[in-house]
C-alpha cells in the first residue's frame, strides 16, 4: 500500500494529518502507532515518512492543522475586530466542552514532558503562537486599545496559559456560571485597556 492513485501529495498529507489528529486525540501520543495512522490514511509507512520525518513531527503538525485555534478562528471571521473584543470572545469560549481534536494540545504537552523531540517542536509551536499574539497586542497598544505600559510578551503568555487551562479543566470537571465568568473576563479586559495611573482605589479588588 503506497501512494493512492489519483491522490496528490497535498491530499495525502492532509489525510495523514486528519488521521493523526484523530488517533492522537483518542489514544494519546504513546498509545498511537505510526503504522495505525498510515493505515487509517490508506497509505504505507514509507509514504507517511516521505511527508513527516518522525512521530513527533507528525504530532505537532497535526496540532497545527487540527488543534483548536480560538484566536485564529476569531481573527479569520472578523479581522477588523478590536483585540480587546477578541480576547473577551475567546475567553468566553474557554469553559465550553472541546471536541477530541481540541485536546491535542494536552496530548502534545504531556508528550513533551517525556520526549525531547516533541518538547523541541512544541517550544517552536508555542513560541510562534505567543509571538503572533504579542504582535497583535502591540498593534492594539499603538491604537490605544490596550495599556501601553503592559509587557506584550507577558500578556501573550498569560493568554496562552488561560487557553491551555481551558483544555486541561473543561466544564464537566469544574463547572462555572456563564454570567460570573463573563463578568470576570469583562473586568480583566477593561482593566487591561486602562493605564495604571488612571485606576481608582475603588477599582482594585
Amino acid at each position: 500500500m503506497g501512494r493512492i492513485a489519483g491522490v496528490t501529495a497535498a491530499e495525502t498529507r492532509d489525510r495523514l494529518l486528519r488521521a493523526a489528529a484523530d488517533a492522537f486525540a483518542r489514544h494519546g501520543y504513546e498509545g498511537t502507532r505510526v503504522a495505525d495512522i498510515a493505515s487509517a490514511a490508506g497509505v504505507s509507512n514509507g509514504a507517511l515518512y516521505s511527508h513527516f520525518g518522525s512521530k513527533a513531527e507528525l504530532l505537532v503538525a497535526a496540532l497545527r492543522a487540527h488543534g483548536r485555534q480560538l484566536l485564529a478562528e476569531l481573527l479569520a471571521a472578523e479581522p477588523d475586530r478590536p483585540i480587546a473584543d477578541l480576547l473577551l470572545a475567546g475567553g468566553r469560549c474557554l469553559p465550553e466542552r472541546w471536541d477530541d481534536r481540541g485536546h491535542l494540545i494536552v496530548e502534545a504537552l504531556v508528550a513533551a514532558r517525556r520526549d525531547r523531540d516533541v518538547a523541541r517542536l512544541m517550544r517552536d509551536y508555542l513560541g510562534e503562537r505567543a509571538d503572533r499574539l504579542a504582535g497583535l497586542i502591540r498593534l492594539a497598544q499603538a491604537d490605544g486599545q490596550v495599556d501601553p505600559e503592559l509587557p506584550p510578551d507577558a500578556l501573550a503568555h498569560f493568554c496562552l496559559l488561560l487557553a491551555i487551562g481551558g483544555a486541561l479543566v473543561p466544564r464537566d470537571l469544574h463547572p462555572v456560571d456563564d454570567g460570573e465568568w463573563a463578568a470576570l473576563l469583562a473586568r480583566i479586559v477593561a482593566d487591561l485597556a486602562r493605564p495604571a495611573g488612571t485606576r481608582q482605589m475603588g477599582d482594585m479588588p
